[in-house]
């Protein structure tokens, strides 16, 4: 089954987190025994900003096997819904918005999502097959 891993998981990669890495690392490895890794637009341009070069970025990728995804339509307008719901309900949080695109993703496409953040995309994308920490 394909795998979308979401921008902190990679993070954890990039920044050698204390913390995270060695989960996150573990995570991929055992995703990737399943199927393809891959990441959308949207976790591209997240990663972006760590590289000063996008052919670093391409390296670091090629590097750990993942492959980029384009956003179907469907789940682009899937994830303006669902933002419009968070807002409804009381959502605040003004910097979310790429959560809903990668969760819509996700959830049209019938991706796993290995990530480090249950919360919004159990909650707005509830059939998404989530990997994430025990809690």
């Amino acid at each position: 089954m394909t795998t979308l891993v979401d921008t902190n998981v990679l993070l954890d990669l990039v920044t050698d987190d204390p913390a995270w890495a060695d989960w996150s690392v573990s995570q991929l490895e055992l995703a990737a025994l399943h199927g393809p890794l891959v990441i959308n637009d949207v976790i591209y341009a997240e990663l972006a900003v760590r590289y000063g070069q996008r052919a670093d970025l391409d390296v670091f990728l090629d590097e750990a096997g993942i492959d980029l995804m384009p956003i179907p339509r469907e789940a682009l307008f899937l994830a303006g819904k669902a933002f419009l719901t968070y807002r409804k309900s009381a959502g605040t949080k003004t910097g979310v918005l790429p959560d809903f695109f990668i969760g819509a993703h996700a959830q049209v496409d019938s991706l796993l999502l290995l990530t480090r953040d249950r919360g919004r995309y159990g909650t707005y994308f509830p059939a998404v097959q989530l990997v994430t920490p025990a809690a």
